[in-house]
């Protein structure tokens, strides 16, 4: 099943996506709900991000190739670590696709992208096992993790390395009743592919980090946990075009405009 969140008449509903049209829900799926009997052309429609979670999780060097690529760019070689190395991230910094990244005034030109699988939490996880967490998942989004790699270097909490407004494009909606070892990851940008991965092809895999974080904080439905991106990402710049395609969910597309 397909699920997005959407904007009309200035009002945002969740909807299932059958057949290139959306039939409205009264209520979320996270919850109660029901067909609103309204049906949608998706042309018709706003899509906005597929949820606004409660709680906002991401883990950093995920994917072993990312990892020694980050350790050559930095001077300091690879660092593997133990357990999964997780961030929080700010919902200001959240963009549907279609919608513009914005290069902030006084960024370098080490402004990037990271494509990622994104675990959106569907059932309360507290000291769950890595078995366990999987029935936790509602199902898979795609995220963009832009980065300003100078500020993030320089900026311990990644307030605005990782965080600044329009840095978190995540969509086009979410998608259930698929797994990570069936899907692939492609970045486009500028109609030429950059990158083509195994999305599930990770150092930890949901289980392991969502396990590992509700070992002290509770993950209740609707919250987000953003796994990663592999290989080295490329500078983006204005007038960029990013298309972010993951198997079995869809792409998201964002272009990039300066501030």
């Amino acid at each position: 099943m397909i699920w997005c969140r959407f904007l009309r008449d200035d009002a945002v509903s969740y909807g299932v996506v059958e057949d290139g049209r959306i039939k409205e829900v009264s209520g979320s799926p996270f919850g109660a709900w029901d067909y609103s009997g309204r049906i949608f052309a998706m042309a018709d429609v706003a899509l906005d991000v597929p949820v606004v979670p409660g709680n906002f999780y991401a883990i950093g060097s995920n994917y072993a190739s990312h990892v020694e690529e980050r350790g050559k760019v930095r001077g300091t070689g690879a660092k593997y670590y133990d357990v999964p190395r997780v961030g929080y991230r700010a919902n200001s910094a959240l963009l549907p696709t279609g919608q513009n990244i914005v290069k902030p005034q006084g960024s370098g030109e080490q402004f990037q992208y990271e494509g990622e699988l994104v675990a959106v939490i569907g059932k309360k996880a507290r000291r769950v096992s890595p078995e366990e967490a999987w029935s936790c998942i509602f199902g898979w989004t795609i995220g963009n993790d832009v980065t300003e790699r100078d500020w993030q270097k320089n900026d311990p909490t990644n307030l605005r390395g990782k965080n600044s407004d329009t840095f978190k494009p995540m969509g086009p909606w979410i998608a259930t009743g698929i797994h990570p070892k069936d899907m692939r990851t492609q970045v486009v940008l500028n109609g030429k592919k950059l990158h083509d991965f195994a999305t599930g092809n990770m150092l930890f895999d949901a289980g392991a980090v969502i396990s590992a974080i509700s070992q002290t904080n509770t993950l209740h439905p609707g919250d987000v946990v953003w796994l990663g991106t592999d290989e080295l990402p490329v500078n983006i710049k204005p007038g960029d075009r990013l298309d972010i395609t993951i198997s079995g969910i869809g792409t998201l597309s964002n272009a990039v405009v300066a501030e």
